[in-house]
């Protein structure tokens, strides 16, 4: 379950107050559990997947793809699976930890393990949002934003795209605010 974390300490995690604060600066949160039966959980208990269990857990949502093709025009997605063992990870995890947008919308459906979007508010403040499992959330296109695995080893997203080409990162040189 999602909660957002103010640069003083702050929480908030009660889902009405995050999803009002997002909507603020455009941003969907949505809570959809991830698939609950045995081999799906196998699967998201595993760090490394291989392309054939990425096809199975994809399958197993691909009732939420396709209620997005018909609301939204997404037209392809994949699956995203970091983990500490992956070679090169803190420099290619560097790539996102800078205040950038895209130019698509940035939309992941959260599976397992969790990780943090940074924001900045309209009025130039910032926040984090934490996402974990059953987290669905749609960042649009020029929306001020980084992301982090902040302490966690781990995640695995779905990523949906309507054009993959946009979700080149643009930096906007802003600093990102110290959280405690």
């Amino acid at each position: 379950m999602a909660r957002i974390i103010s640069p003083d300490g702050k929480e908030t995690r009660e889902l009405p107050a995050i999803q009002a604060r997002l909507a603020d600066i455009g941003i969907t949160l949505r809570n959809w559990p991830a698939p609950a039966d045995a081999r799906a959980q196998s699967l998201l208990n595993k760090p490394v997947l291989d392309d054939a269990e990425k096809e199975e857990l994809l399958a197993a949502v691909d009732h939420r793809f396709q209620e997005l093709k018909r609301e939204a025009g997404y037209t392809t997605r994949d699956m995203i699976v970091l983990h500490e063992d992956i070679p090169c990870l803190a420099e290619m995890l560097g790539k996102f930890d800078k205040v950038h947008y895209h130019t698509d919308d940035e939309v992941r459906y959260i599976l397992a393990g969790k990780g943090y979007f940074g924001f900045v508010d309209s009025d130039g403040g910032q926040f984090m949002l934490e996402v974990s499992a059953g987290d669905y959330i749609n960042v649009p296109a020029t929306t001020e934003h980084w992301f982090t695995l902040g302490d966690s080893p781990r995640i695995k997203a779905v990523r949906y795209f309507i054009d993959t080409s946009g979700w080149t990162p643009v930096y906007t040189q802003k600093q990102v605010a110290s959280f405690e």
